[in-house]
């Protein structure tokens, strides 16, 4: 618009020296016409007759400044198309400076006012009596306040729009914190409940065993006693891995998950409650996360038997198939109905349960319980492989 006002003006100012040669006007009608270049050129450095002021929003003293200068911009317009109505079509940027910086009804009054001069002006050059004289100017006028209106809306609408996205990437953001937050959160609540307070459970019943024992028997006080102490230096060992990347003790020892279950396996044994292990299958590498999680059920599950079961035996089985491996855990105990088992947290059997499921759910596997009063428990996990990839062909 800026560009097509100049461009308008200079054609004006052209066509009026051609046609009016040495006239007594025509001094007037320079300087007049260099006095309204020279305004518009100060509009932009007020601000808001820019489109980039309009866009920052400059407020009502950019407004108040504007209307001042687009009042004399207009003013010396109206004179210049009263000199020379050739002058009449630089209307048209003006019509986009006045829907650019005032309100709605005093731009359409002020594009009015200019359509009123430029249908006066064509009138004062034409020879004859001409319709389109009278059409023509009201429908540029209509269809360039139309326009803008319309583009007004549309930038509008996009900026509603990209406020709605940025407002709804922050809520997205947000609720993915609070949701990783809070996944991770129940991760380490498992792993603590499967690592660090079996431990210290561990640690008690050995010492409390100890104490009952310690006048008549120090010898088996004492095999208490370092018992709860290579616990505690377990114990010690996963916490210490934790700090480091959470990773289980006895995974980090080497050997794969085999080797990890049979020491877990040979710890957990008591003379009251021995635990067998057993692999069916040729076990292959598994991914990490997969191994620690079966590592952990195993803890958890098998510390559950030690404090609820009453068992006098227990036995782990890692069944290694080609599309998936599957974890038992057995006892010989009391039993329990799975259906009537309480949720986690309420101090009774179970609380382990929730999250042996949680861990096998994450990795896309099912657990089954398979218990009765009085006729043991057998717990299994279930945790598909992915697919192995076949070789290209070459």
């Amino acid at each position: 618009m800026h560009t097509a006002f100049f461009l308008l003006l200079g054609a004006s100012l052209a066509r009026f020296l051609l046609r009016h040669p040495g006239e007594p006007r025509t001094p007037w009608i320079i300087a007049l016409s260099v006095a309204l270049a020279l305004l518009y050129v100060l509009g932009p450095a007020l601000g808001s007759a820019s489109p980039a002021g309009a866009a920052r929003g400059t407020g009502g003293r950019a407004r108040t400044s504007v209307v001042p200068w687009l009042g004399l911009v207009v003013a010396v317009w109206v004179v210049l198309v009263v000199l020379a109505p050739s002058f009449a079509w630089c209307a048209v940027p003006l019509f986009y400076t006045g829907l650019r910086t005032l309100p709605a009804r005093p731009a359409l009054v002020l594009i009015a006012v200019l359509t009123a001069f430029v249908v006066a002006a064509q009138w004062r050059l034409a020879d004859r009596f001409d319709p389109n004289l009278l059409l023509a100017p009201p429908a540029v006028a209509a269809i360039a306040t139309a326009g803008f209106v319309h583009m007004q809306r549309q930038a509008a609408r996009q900026r509603d729009l990209i406020d709605d996205l940025i407002r709804t990437r922050r809520e997205l953001a947000a609720t993915e914190r609070r949701e990783g937050t809070l996944a991770e959160r129940q991760r380490l609540a498992m792993e603590i409940h499967d690592s660090l307070a079996q431990g210290l459970s561990s640690q008690r019943m050995l010492l409390q065993a100890a104490d009952r024992v310690w006048d008549g028997d120090p010898a088996k006080a004492r095999a208490h006693v370092r018992t709860a102490a290579a616990i505690a230096e377990r114990s010690l060992a996963d916490a210490r891995r934790f700090v480091h990347d959470l990773a289980p003790a006895d995974l980090a020892e080497g050997g794969g998950l085999v080797a990890a279950l049979r020491r877990v396996a040979a710890r957990e044994s008591r003379a009251a409650l021995p635990v067998r292990f057993h692999v069916e299958g040729t076990p292959t590498a598994l991914p990490e996360r997969t191994e620690a999680a079966l590592l952990r059920i195993a803890q958890g599950a098998l510390a559950n038997v030690r404090e609820h079961a009453g068992a006098t035996a227990a036995a782990l089985t890692l069944t290694c198939l080609d599309d998936e491996i599957v974890l038992d855990v057995a006892d010989d105990g009391r039993g329990f109905v799975p259906a009537e088992v309480p949720a986690a947290g309420t101090g009774v059997r179970g609380h382990g349960l929730p999250a042996i499921r949680a861990r096998a759910r994450a990795l896309g596997g099912t657990l089954s319980i398979e218990s009765a009063p009085s006729e043991g428990t057998v717990l299994t996990v279930s945790i598909p492989l992915p697919a192995p990839v076949a070789p290209e062909p070459r």
